[in-house]
């Protein structure tokens, strides 16, 4: 269950197991099914009468996209004819955002809409696929020079494909203006197109364990950097030291959608060290928590990063946000304040001052031991732990993770406004480790501490059979009728495989996988946590809080956002249930609308 080897390897990734999702292939048609497996038409249809944007005047406006795409209730896919008309609905978005839009992520033939609530989503779908865009509406955004040695072990492979040799390949690579058309696989990763496609070349039939990190490569009519090691199969024909992402600087990504690259060709790469000045010397906190034992794992979390899909960043946080948000509010912090995720019990710290702790999620018994003697702690409601006592954690009888707050919040380094660790990217903090100090920031003015209060999510006990409920698609028309009912009427068995990055499934053993309805392969899109993946294998692959942005395989639904809280606490050999829900209400339609 450990998140530690799933930073290059998410369920779910990239489809063909390289590690970087294929960018094209042929489009699926506008059509969905119910869960019974009956055509319906696209969600589009039932909204209300679409407004035209005034920005554009009919004679230049581009056709209207091909259709659009729920994925679950607060997001939904917006296909496009071509790459040029995602990028450039991709650059109206971000400068046009809608009343509630959360993020917008362009792909090879889609963009992805998340919304804070399923009012905004509605209201925005109800526009949106009649927006007509000015044909000389420029894409926004800066030149990036970025120096190649061509020196790539399939340098001379490319040259035999393309018919131009070695030479001619790196004359056409640095004689283009390569724009970004996205981002997505890995945080500062950009597809990168020039006009003409000068390079176009299939991707390797052997995809590499580990592509080492400033690699430059090519794949279909794309370019791209490898902004650090990560399996791949793409062709690679160079090297850069350009540093492709950095959280340090203002902007961490070096390239952005709708920037345009210039390759530079040189042949020898020169990198100026400076010293780094060294950090002073610890001092110990009078306020803090020490870390004595931090179990399986433990992590710091609070609600994410949200926003940044484009630079191929997660929103992440906590899994359980339900959980994490009581045991702050337990304690009279806001929701943003950051917590510890322990998975399976066995966490003990030791307070540095006096603190007011709660406990919620997974219900674990929990002890504090200290000068004055033993007592145990009661979850779902704040205590007093006292300078130098120690609280530790057994193992929970139900559920996976436990939520811990202090009073003020832990105080680690925020990386893009986050103090979450994302198992995925490797961004934020890592795993506590014995003997870590956590600062405790100071109390918020006017914040009171909470009273005792019920569990926020119900856990099931041993053996008892959960349902999640499943807003169908956005790709539930890729698979037959019969995968559909089998779906909804299957037990499916969480496997011992999942983590952070997703909920996996054991292989059933009687009765066939989810079967598709159709041949070929889905071009990379964006995802949203809670959508239900599906591989070749037939067998779904639940996301959670640290999904990959972007995939390959067909999502046949997405689990409603206030079931995701009960998925992130399933542990292993747990029984699920799929249960399809009506799909999004017309834009008109408020009710049982929640935040």
């Amino acid at each position: 269950m450990s998140d530690r080897d799933s930073t290059t390897h998410g369920p779910g990734a990239a489809h063909d197991g390289t590690g970087v999702p294929s960018p094209a292939t042929p489009r699926a048609a506008n059509v969905t099914r119910s869960g019974s497996g009956a055509p319906r038409t696209a969600p589009r249809d039932r909204a209300t009468a679409p407004a035209t944007s005034s920005s554009a005047a009919p004679d230049t406006a581009t056709p209207p996209r091909t259709g659009l795409r729920w994925a679950g209730t607060r997001a939904f896919l917006i296909e496009c004819p071509t790459l040029e008309h995602v990028m450039r609905l991709h650059a109206h978005l971000s400068a046009h955002p809608y009343p509630g839009q959360l993020d917008v992520l362009a792909a090879a033939e889609t963009v992805l809409l998340t919304f804070t609530t399923p009012a905004a989503a509605r209201r925005a779908a109800s526009d949106v696929v009649d927006i007509r865009l000015d044909s000389t509406e420029p894409a926004a955004g800066k030149d990036v020079a970025i120096d190649v040695v061509y020196d790539g072990e399939d340098l001379a492979a490319v040259g035999k494909l393309t018919g131009l040799g070695e030479r001619g390949v790196i004359e056409a690579h640095t004689g283009a203006d390569w724009t970004a058309a996205f981002g997505g696989f890995a945080p500062g990763f950009a597809y990168l197109v020039a006009d003409g496609d000068p390079l176009e070349v299939p991707r390797r039939d052997s995809p590499r364990t580990a592509v080492p990190a400033g690699s430059v490569a090519l794949a279909g009519r794309f370019s791209a950097v490898y902004p650090r090691r990560s399996p791949g199969g793409w062709q690679l024909i160079g090297h850069t030291d350009a540093p492709l992402w950095d959280v340090d600087r203002e902007e961490p990504a070096l390239i952005r959608p709708g920037d345009t690259v210039r390759y530079r060709a040189v042949r020898e790469l020169v990198t100026v060290s400076s010293e780094t000045a060294l950090p002073a010397s610890r001092r110990e906190r009078k306020h803090a928590l020490m870390i004595e034992d931090p179990g399986m794992q433990s992590l710091p979390q609070d609600r994410g990063r949200p926003g940044r899909g484009d630079l191929g960043v997660v929103a992440s946080g906590a899994a359980d946000r339900a959980s994490a948000e009581q045991t702050n509010r337990l304690v009279g912090n806001s929701p943003e304040a950051a917590v510890i995720e322990t998975l399976l019990g066995g966490l003990s710290v030791t307070a540095r001052g006096h603190h007011v702790l709660a406990l919620s999620g997974a219900p674990t018994p929990a002890r504090i031991e200290g000068p004055l003697g033993g007592r145990a702690v009661t979850c779902h409601a704040p205590f007093a732990l006292y300078d130098g006592e120690r609280l530790t954690l057994g193992a929970p009888d139900r559920g996976l993770r436990t939520y811990l707050a202090v009073r003020g919040g832990i105080d680690v380094p925020e990386v893009l406004g986050s103090r979450s660790s994302d198992a995925l990217s490797g961004i934020g903090p890592d795993p506590l480790s014995a003997g870590d100090e956590l600062p405790v920031l100071k109390a918020a003015a006017g914040r009171t501490v909470g009273l005792p209060e019920p569990p926020a999510v119900t856990l099931p006990t041993l053996g008892e059979t959960v349902t999640l409920r499943v807003s169908p698609g956005p790709r539930d028309d890729w698979f037959t009728p019969e995968a559909l009912e089998t779906f909804t009427s299957r037990d499916w068995v969480v496997s011992e495989q999942s983590n952070r990055v997703g909920v996996r499934f054991e292989e059933p053993p009687e009765g066939p996988p989810l079967e598709r309805s159709r041949e070929g392969e889905l071009a990379s899109e964006g995802v949203v946590a809670g959508s239900l993946q599906v591989p070749h294998s037939g067998v779904p692959v639940l996301f959670l809080a640290d999904h990959p942005v972007t995939g390959g395989y067909p999502v046949i639904g997405v689990v409603l956002p206030e079931d995701l809280p009960l998925a992130a606490q399933l542990p292993p050999s747990s029984a699920v249930r799929f249960t399809f829900t009506d799909p999004p209400h017309p834009a008109s339609d408020t009710a049982g609308d929640t935040p």
